[in-house]
């Protein structure tokens, strides 16, 4: 029998609304909570796949439907049997629908158009006219191969009245149909895995969208749940609120994964002490490449964690003077190899002499301090069950 996918709770908070689950998929297993870092475009910017082992990576997004349909393009994606052998990773792998993407480009007209049957956008090389439906992002998916793929949908805005948030989650709602009418013909890769299909609530920061979302959502034959919208990530007040309203009707056995949370790795700590299991963003590597590092210590309180540091959310500016002699690691309580081998004073001179070297040091360093968050959570809910 091929390996598919389930998911088991192994723990629970006995407190808090934090739980642990083990996820099974045909490319192994992976125990949340768990932060997945983000390879855009085939490559988690500046780290190799042992980099990202070595860090403590048990899933990655990789290769988003947009891009990845623009460049390489699926021929080339094909003729490599998908996205993990073409990284070369082999673990598992989530990817989105491209419905954020298009969101994004749509905000200009003349890239992007949004309609009823999908979003038609020009090829930013060739000029060519791409028509991005539901089925267009689940052909897409399938030849990338991920063992977690996403129905297409519309996010929504947040600067926008409720008409357009009504409009944007009627669209979801049709486009999952239609997701799921591509995903049933063909419930596998191109490759013989089989992939597991999640369904995306929208609403915006309106209850009542949001709990008709979710009711629709639910209904409908799907392996997990994903929270999204402009809001989710960006504003994490609401995010806590938006999983506040949903949580109650939430499926206990069903992987759940809010789209875009880890700006800060407090944003984990929270999210996961509100019930959700796997999130991503592409905030940690950036941060790392403009000069942001993550430095501070995990201190329990109130049977939970807070990320606790003295520098500005979190995060210490490396191209200040201050760290020019400063013979500290970046961050104490790291174990990676940057902060094991190097000082906040040779990271300062890379950065400032725009050394190459710099960028996968950093990196390493912000994605580990994320997976050290939920290394962490899954510790503390171990504990509090033994």
């Amino acid at each position: 029998m091929k390996p598919g996918f389930n998911s088991t709770i192994v723990a629970k908070h006995q407190k808090h609304h934090a739980r642990s689950l083990k996820v099974t998929t045909p490319h192994g297993e992976f125990i949340t909570p768990c932060f997945m870092p983000v390879g855009t475009r085939a490559a988690v910017n500046c780290m190799t796949t042992p980099m990202l082992e070595e860090a403590g990576s048990q899933i990655i997004l990789g290769g988003n439907t947009y891009h990845m349909l623009v460049n390489p393009g699926m021929d080339i994606i094909h003729a490599a049997r998908g996205m993990h052998p073409f990284m070369a990773w082999q673990a598992p792998m989530l990817t989105d629908s491209g419905g954020f993407q298009v969101f994004s480009l749509s905000k200009n007209a003349k890239i992007c158009k949004i309609d009823e049957q999908g979003a038609h956008f020009k090829h930013p090389d060739t000029g060519k006219v791409i028509h991005m439906t539901p089925a267009v992002s689940i052909k897409t998916q399938k030849t990338i191969g991920a063992d977690i793929i996403m129905a297409f949908d519309q996010c929504t805005p947040e600067d926008e009245d409720k008409r357009v948030a009504i409009k944007a989650m009627e669209r979801t709602h049709r486009w999952l149909l239609e997701s799921i009418e591509a995903h049933d013909k063909q419930t596998d890769s191109d490759y013989g895995n089989h992939q597991a299909l999640f369904g995306i609530i929208q609403g915006g920061s309106y209850r009542d969208l949001r709990e008709q979302s979710a009711e629709f959502i639910l209904k409908q034959p799907l392996d997990g749940i994903a929270i999204g919208g402009e809001a989710i990530g960006f504003d994490m007040p609401k995010t806590a609120e938006i999983i506040d309203w949903l949580r109650p009707e939430l499926p206990e056995d069903k992987v759940r994964y809010t789209m875009g949370v880890g700006l800060h790795p407090q944003d984990l700590l929270d999210v996961v002490k509100e019930g959700i299991d796997i999130f991503d963003c592409v905030a940690p590597t950036r941060n790392a490449r403009h000069g942001a590092l993550y430095s501070g210590s995990f201190v329990e309180e109130d049977d939970w964690l807070r990320f606790d540091s003295t520098f500005d959310r979190g995060r210490l500016q490396i191209k200040k003077a201050s760290f020019a002699k400063d013979e500290r690691p970046i961050m104490d309580d790291c174990d990676c190899q940057t902060c094991t081998k190097h000082t906040r004073a040779y990271m300062h001179f890379l950065f400032k002499s725009n050394s190459p070297l710099y960028h996968p040091l950093a990196t390493t360093h912000n994605i580990r301090v994320m997976h050290i968050a939920c290394e962490k959570m899954r510790d503390l809910m171990t504990k509090i069950n033994d």
